[in-house]
């Protein structure tokens, strides 16, 4: 690398830590990194290591693959720890393993599990990071008794700044094509507070080329996609069908009100993708799913009307300074923002409003395309993360079953009677403790409940 090269990214890396220093750590503070095994949180533990910190890293384990295949194949954590110990020995810090798959079993893949059950599409990801993450590794990471406070890095692309009264502010990261505030958006102000990310100011070829030229063993290790634990194993319906048990119903065209095909299941299908059915001479999307019917609905084109829409309302939403919600969220006319309802899409101008009950709206200026109940919607104030909720409903959700129903009613009424019966039935019956006798190495895990699902499937809780 040049030394110019070296000058520039030097300046990009400590940028933020330059301005109210007095709210970052400090020489002789305690910093923990988070460690996977990959060449970002690597690159991060190396940029800190550069300071004068009493740093240290932790390498979580939030998933046991033995209990599924009896092997270690999956997330192959034992390579991905030996790779954080092979970097630590480079970097000279000690390291640490924690085993949270307790944890993340509880606080995130069984509640997400009754909600795919549900018919509508969680986001693992989003809640990891503020239950395990942020939320229990910060529990068992130890405070500095002389400060009463210690910081936890990571290597995820996003920025920190402050506010001028001193509030921590999560900001998008300058490589908007790998930025994962979005991922982010749930946290705490107290988490965020402790928060530190090296990576924000730098794009992911600088980050490899840094790695190169630190000669990091994690410099050429290809990027880690989707969660982790489906591994090898196939399709994630596959997956999803070791722990929930099949729930065939029929598969309908929402224009003509014809069954088409069948499903095994609700959370065999999401909502905007290509609906794959045998026989088909032109491609469908998946439009709509009716929990209370079993039926998934589906319509000709990617483009179809019923894909496109310009309303969501959003429940249990979390701001992240949370006694501190934008100015004008309580006038009648909301406040402007951009929203996301997914990784790595542009995030869109919009209006927000909230309800009487509680519940967010956001009206966007533009088309929002296949949005499904159970989605994270994510609100920034230009590259400010404000904060996310969960969607439960569309604007042209509840229309679209009614006018389903109608128009399905004189083609399939004499099928649905079976599917509806063996839904009704499954969904009331079909307990978590049922999928566990299917899988007796979990039985060993409490079944404590992080959400409420009832009847109608849509009025559930994450916290």
């Amino acid at each position: 690398m040049s030394l110019c090269a070296r000058v520039a990214l030097k300046r990009l890396i400590y940028r933020s830590f330059a301005t109210h220093a007095y709210l970052e750590p400090r020489p002789g503070d305690k910093v923990i990194v988070g460690m996977s095994g990959g060449v970002d949180s690597s690159v991060a533990a190396r940029l800190l290591a550069n300071q004068d910190y009493d740093l240290s890293a932790i390498y979580m384990r939030n998933w046991d693959t033995r209990d599924e295949s009896g092997t270690d194949k999956g997330c192959e954590w034992e390579k991905d720890w030996e790779d954080v110990q092979r970097v630590c020995k480079s970097v000279g810090i000690p390291c640490s393993m924690i085993d949270l798959s307790r944890e993340y079993w509880n606080r995130i893949f069984q509640p997400a599990l009754d909600v795919w059950q549900s018919g509508s599409t969680p986001n693992p990801d989003v809640w990891c990071n503020r239950e395990i993450k942020f939320g229990a590794l910060l529990e068992h990471l130890p405070l500095d008794s002389s400060k009463g406070k210690s910081w936890f890095a990571t290597g995820h692309y996003a920025a920190k700044g402050w506010s001028s009264n001193g509030r921590p502010r999560l900001l998008s990261a300058k490589d908007h094509v790998k930025d994962q505030s979005y991922y982010l958006s749930s946290i705490s102000e107290q988490g965020l507070a402790r928060a530190l990310f090296p990576l924000g100011n730098l794009t992911k070829v600088e980050v490899r080329e840094l790695a190169r030229s630190y000669r990091l063993e994690t410099a050429e290790r290809p990027e880690s996609m989707g969660l982790c634990f489906v591994g090898e194993k196939g399709k994630f319906s596959q997956f999803l069908n070791s722990y929930i048990p099949p729930n065939p119903g029929p598969i309908i065209e929402y224009t003509t009100g014809k069954v088409i095909g069948q499903h095994k299941g609700l959370w065999t299908y999401t909502i905007g993708e290509k609906a794959k059915i045998p026989g088909q001479l032109y491609k469908t999307f998946v439009a709509h799913k009716d929990p209370l019917k079993n039926v998934i609905y589906v319509v000709p084109g990617s483009n179809h009307q019923a894909l496109l829409l310009h309303r969501v309302i959003c429940q249990d939403w979390k701001w992240i300074w949370n006694d501190s919600p934008p100015p004008g969220i309580t006038e009648s006319s909301g406040f402007r923002a951009a929203v996301k309802v997914r990784h790595r899409m542009e995030s869109l101008p919009c209006t927000v409003k909230v309800a009487q009950d509680g519940t967010i709206e956001i009206i966007t200026d533009d088309f929002l395309r296949g949005v499904s109940p159970g989605q994270v919607a994510a609100l920034w104030d230009k590259d400010w993360c404000l904060g996310c909720g969960v969607i439960y409903a569309t604007e042209n959700s509840l229309q679209m079953q009614q006018d389903a129903i109608q128009r399905s009613s004189a083609h399939a009424s004499h099928k649905l009677p079976n599917y509806t019966n063996h839904f009704e039935q499954s969904h009331q019956q079909r307990t978590r403790s049922e999928r566990q006798k299917s899988h007796p190495s979990r039985n060993k895990v409490p079944n404590d409940t992080l959400i409420e699902l009832n009847k109608h499937a849509r009025e559930w809780r994450w916290w």
